[in-house]
């Protein structure tokens, strides 16, 4: 499995943005995908995942309400549409396959850019 993310950019807060996560390759209907960031200087963090066969969606706290999740299994892409977002959102983004809803991911993409200006 490959992932390929996208849809980065600044924006200004209180804004919104999609990003997206191509997916070449098989998952398997076991699977989870998410999303993660990496803010500088902090550790990476789980944003949000769903089960790429039934949809089940899990989210952090820090994120819930404001972000959400879904998936194309036909296209093969996963996005993640965020809502109001503030400078604490500026961090890099990653999506990933796992095996588990929250960890255990060991697939992961090269990451996209998310800048929020006040």
């Amino acid at each position: 499995v490959q992932l390929q993310a996208s849809g980065g950019g600044s924006v200004q807060a209180g804004n919104s943005l999609r990003l997206s996560c191509s997916v070449s390759g098989r998952i398997f209907s076991s699977n989870f995908i998410g999303w993660f960031r990496q803010a500088p200087g902090k550790e990476r963090e789980f944003l949000t995942s769903i089960n790429w066969n039934r949809g089940d969606s899990y989210y952090a706290d820090s994120v819930k309400g404001r972000f959400t999740i879904s998936r194309d299994r036909a296209e093969k892409t996963l996005y993640l549409q965020m809502n109001n977002l503030s400078t604490e959102d500026t961090a890099a983004y990653y999506c990933a396959v796992g095996r588990s809803t929250r960890s255990d991911y060991d697939i992961w993409g090269q990451g996209t850019l998310v800048t929020v200006s006040s």
